[in-house]
């Protein structure tokens, strides 16, 4: 993905705005006119509250991204969009409510769900290596990753566990691992780790 922060007085509900490029499906062919990529917009908005992400949120960004569905930026000129659509992503340092997944899974618009636990406390000791954040779990609906979603239904979330007894979840096209590099995790799990208090 590749995000920019816009979040701001008048954002019009959008923290982060941009691209999430994936690879070509399987009944695409690449050209050289064509690239070997497809593109979805994404709308994100991020929450950093100690209380669990309520439903509220769902409904929230459903609203947001109706009015960006109609080709408004918050500024109002006009959103680029792509062929494939826009997609809601929701970030939160809290954990998801039951509720909160229930209606995100009932939603019609594209929704993908992430939780991004607060990072560990930072070591002045320059020889402690720290990550900038890890992915607490992913969820998305059947709108965005359904047969008949954005996606197509050819990607998907999995647990990946590792040796030593964690994991993380991992994003898979077509049975292929899809590498998550340090700039597509380390821009969601910063976001500037969603400002210092409340939401961005």
């Amino acid at each position: 993905m590749s995000l920019k922060r816009v979040g701001g007085k008048s954002d019009g509900g959008v923290d982060l705005l941009g691209w999430w490029w994936l690879p070509l499906s399987s009944d695409s062919q690449s050209t050289p006119i064509t690239p070997p990529r497809r593109r979805i917009r994404v709308l994100a908005q991020c929450k950093a509250e100690k209380k669990k992400f309520s439903p509220n949120y769902v409904r929230e960004m459903e609203g947001v991204w109706h009015m960006h569905a109609q080709d408004r930026s918050p500024s109002g000129s006009p959103t680029p969009v792509s062929e494939l659509g826009t997609v809601a992503l929701l970030l939160s340092e809290s954990k998801f409510t039951t509720a909160t997944l229930t209606r995100a899974l009932g939603s019609s618009v594209p929704f993908l769900l992430m939780h991004l636990p607060p990072p560990p406390l930072v070591s002045s000791d320059p020889d402690v290596e720290t990550t900038l954040g890890e992915v607490g779990s992913a969820f998305w609906n059947p709108a965005l990753g359904g047969a008949q979603g954005l996606l197509r239904g050819e990607l998907d979330v999995r647990w990946e566990r590792d040796l030593g007894g964690g994991g993380r979840p991992g994003l898979w096209c077509l049975d292929i691992c899809l590498v998550l590099g340090s700039s597509e995790v380390h821009i969601l799990a910063l976001a500037d780790r969603f400002g210092t208090s409340g939401d961005m």
